[in-house]
C-alpha cells in the first residue's frame, strides 16, 4: 500500500494469498505481528505471519511487502523459509488483539475489540495500527450473540493493550529506547550488564538488532551474537551491512563461521566469503557488495528512484554505478559513476549512460587504507567503486567504513556521547 492510501483493516488481510513479482502465489496470510509501546502509542507493524503450502509457517516483514492491493499482498520475491517464532515484544494481532476486552478512555466503559486498522506512515517504511473497531455492550460468547453499538475509535481512545509503565523489563526498556538511533541504542546497550545486553538483543526484531550491532564494539558484537541461536544469529547477519557482517563473522571461529554460513542464504553466504577472502583493511575488506548499480540504458527516474530507498545509507545514495549485466556484483564491464547532484539536473527521461563520470580511477580491491584515505580526501568523495582487473564492479567503499578504520580500534567505547537520563541499567 503506497503513502497517502486507505486504511486497511486486518481482518480483510486474514488467509489473503501472498504473490512474488512473478506471480506465484506462496502462501497465505494467517496472522499479523506488531509491537507494543508505551505511551499509548500505536503498535508497529512488523510484519506477517505467513503460512506455505508446505504448512510451515514462516515471518515476512513490512520491509519486504510492496503493494497490498485488491485481495493479494505482492512480495519482493525475498523469502526467509525458517519457521516463524513469536519474540518476546511481539504480539500477534489475530491470536491475542482481536476479541479482547479493552476500556474507553472517555467512559471508562468496557468494549470488545473486533477489529483494528493499519496504514503506513507518510514517506516512511513503516507501518501502525492507527484505529480500533470495538462493540459496546457483553463479550459474544458460542451460545449468545453480543448486542450494543459498534464503533471506530483512535487507538488512543482505549486503554488494555499497551505496555505497562512500571517495571524495568526488556520490553519496558525497548519501548523507553525506541526513538534512540542505532548508535545510541548502542550505546545503551553497552553498558547494560551481560544478563540485561542479552534480554534487550533477543527482544530486538532483526533489521534493529543489526543496525545496532554494526555500531557496538567487536567484543559486544561477539557476545550478543553468541548468545542467540544459531538460525536467528544467520538471520541477523544477513539484514547487517555485508561488509559488517564480514568483519563480524570474521572474529569466530572457524567452524562456528561455517555453521552460520550454511544457514544463510547462498547469495548472502556467497557475497560474505568473497568479502572474508580479502585482507583487512584493503578496499576489498572494507566495500560493501550492495551499491546501486544500473545498466547503461537505465533513466535519471530510474536513477532518482532508486536513490530515495530509504535502507541505504546517505553515503550509498550518492551515487550509482552504471555497468553492463549481470546488475549483481560482481558485474559485468564498469562503466562509470554518475554523482547525485547530477541527476537533480537533469531531465528524467535522460539515459544515465549519457552524464557517467568515467574520468574517476576506481579502486582496485587491494588498495590499503592511507591509498583509500587519500583517494577520498584528494577527490572529496562519500564513496568510491572498488573494480577488479577484469573491469567488474566488486562493492563500495564508503567514507564511514573508512573512518572506522583510521580512528582507534577503542573509539567506539570512550566517544559515546548521550544526555544524562534516568535510566535503570541494572542487571535485575
Amino acid at each position: 500500500m503506497a503513502a497517502g492510501a486507505p486504511r486497511i483493516f486486518v481482518s480483510h488481510l486474514s488467509g489473503v494469498a501472498v504473490f512474488d513479482p512473478a506471480g506465484d502465489q506462496v502462501g497465505r496470510v494467517r496472522d499479523l505481528v506488531v509491537m507494543l509501546r508505551m505511551a499509548q502509542r500505536p503498535p508497529r507493524l512488523l510484519g506477517l505471519v505467513v503460512e506455505l503450502a508446505t504448512r510451515r509457517r514462516i515471518f515476512l516483514p513490512m520491509t519486504r511487502v510492496t503493494a497490498i492491493q485488491s485481495g493479494q499482498i505482492i512480495t519482493t520475491g525475498v523469502l526467509n523459509v525458517r519457521r516463524f517464532e513469536q519474540r518476546p515484544t511481539e504480539r500477534l494481532v489475530f491470536g491475542e488483539l482481536l476479541d479482547r476486552r479493552v476500556t474507553l478512555t472517555e467512559t471508562g466503559e468496557e468494549v470488545t475489540v473486533l477489529d483494528l486498522s493499519v496504514h503506513q506512515l507518510p514517506a516512511r517504511r513503516e507501518w501502525e495500527i492507527d484505529r480500533v473497531f470495538v462493540r459496546k455492550g457483553r463479550k459474544q460468547s458460542a451460545f449468545r450473540r453480543a448486542k450494543g453499538e459498534a464503533l471506530t475509535v483512535e487507538w488512543t481512545a482505549v486503554t488494555g493493550f499497551s505496555l505497562e509503565e512500571q517495571g524495568q523489563g526488556a520490553e519496558n526498556l525497548l519501548a523507553t529506547f525506541e526513538q534512540l538511533r542505532p548508535a545510541d541504542l548502542a550505546n545503551v546497550l553497552h553498558h547494560l550488564s551481560p544478563k540485561r545486553r542479552a534480554e534487550v538483543a533477543a527482544a530486538l526484531d532483526d533489521d534493529r538488532l543489526a543496525d545496532v550491532l554494526e555500531e557496538l564494539p567487536e567484543d559486544d558484537q561477539i557476545e550478543i551474537l553468541g548468545k542467540l541461536k544459531e538460525e536467528r544469529a544467520a538471520d541477523v547477519l544477513e539484514a547487517m551491512d555485508p561488509d559488517d557482517a564480514a568483519d563480524l563473522l570474521g572474529e569466530l571461529p572457524t567452524e562456528e563461521q561455517e555453521r552460520l554460513l550454511s544457514l544463510m542464504q547462498p547469495g548472502d553466504a556467497a557475497d560474505m566469503r568473497r568479502l572474508m577472502s580479502y585482507e583487512d583493511r584493503t578496499a576489498g575488506g572494507l566495500m560493501t557488495t550492495e551499491p546501486i548499480v544500473l545498466r547503461p540504458d537505465a533513466t535519471v527516474a530510474d536513477a532518482l528512484a532508486r536513490v530515495r530507498n530509504p535502507d541505504l545509507s546517505p553515503a550509498l545514495a550518492a551515487q550509482i554505478y552504471v555497468c553492463r549485466p549481470p546488475d549483481e556484483t560482481p558485474t559485468g564491464k564498469y562503466l562509470g559513476t554518475v554523482h547525485f547532484q547530477r541527476l537533480l539536473r537533469e531531465p528524467p527521461p535522460s539515459l544515465v549512460s549519457s552524464i557517467l563520470d568515467s574520468d574517476l580511477q576506481p579502486l582496485d580491491p587491494d588498495a590499503d587504507l592511507p591509498a583509500i584515505a587519500g583517494f577520498f580526501a584528494t577527490y572529496d568523495m562519500v564513496a568510491a567503486p572498488v573494480v577488479d582487473e577484469s573491469g567488474s564492479l566488486l562493492g563500495a567503499v564508503t567514507v564511514d567504513d573508512v573512518l572506522d578504520h583510521m580512528l582507534p580500534e577503542d573509539w567506539r567505547e570512550t566517544e559515546f556521547h548521550l544526555d544524562e537520563e534516568e535510566v535503570a541499567t541494572d542487571g535485575s
